[in-house]
């Protein structure tokens, strides 16, 4: 076993709580609260065999990062895999949560790239 392993990867955004639930009905997990924080300061969304996700507050100064250019650079995105046939299906879940479509694969990419409700670029991927 690695000495090393990945934790959680947390997220800044204006809105921990809120966009925790957005992920959490994406990805059909759970929002938990670590129940030390009372102020919705970091919000973790749990899902199976461990793996998670968290958003920490941002109170003043959030600028979402602007895709695909890079005077406010992505820092980080997410790639989530769906089915090749379930690709639409999955885009509408994701718009009908609050997500923004910003590039379609054109039927040349095997990605297509979303932005969440607070800016977050993420691509969801066929396999």
């Amino acid at each position: 076993m690695s000495l090393i392993t990945l934790g959680v990867v947390a997220l800044d955004c204006p809105a921990p709580r809120e966009l925790a639930a957005f992920y959490a009905a994406a990805l059909d997990w759970r929002v938990v609260n670590d129940g030390d924080d009372a102020d919705d300061e970091w919000i973790e969304v749990a899902g199976p065999n461990g793996r998670a996700l968290a958003f920490q507050r941002v109170d003043e100064g959030y600028r979402p990062p602007q895709w695909p250019g890079q005077d406010v650079p992505q820092q980080l995105h997410l790639d989530f895999d769906v089915p090749r046939d379930r690709i639409d299906e999955a885009e509408r879940k994701v718009t009908g949560l609050g997500a923004k479509l910003v590039q379609h694969d054109e039927g040349v990419r095997d990605f297509r790239v979303y932005l969440d409700p607070v800016g977050h670029p993420f691509c969801l991927c066929f396999r």
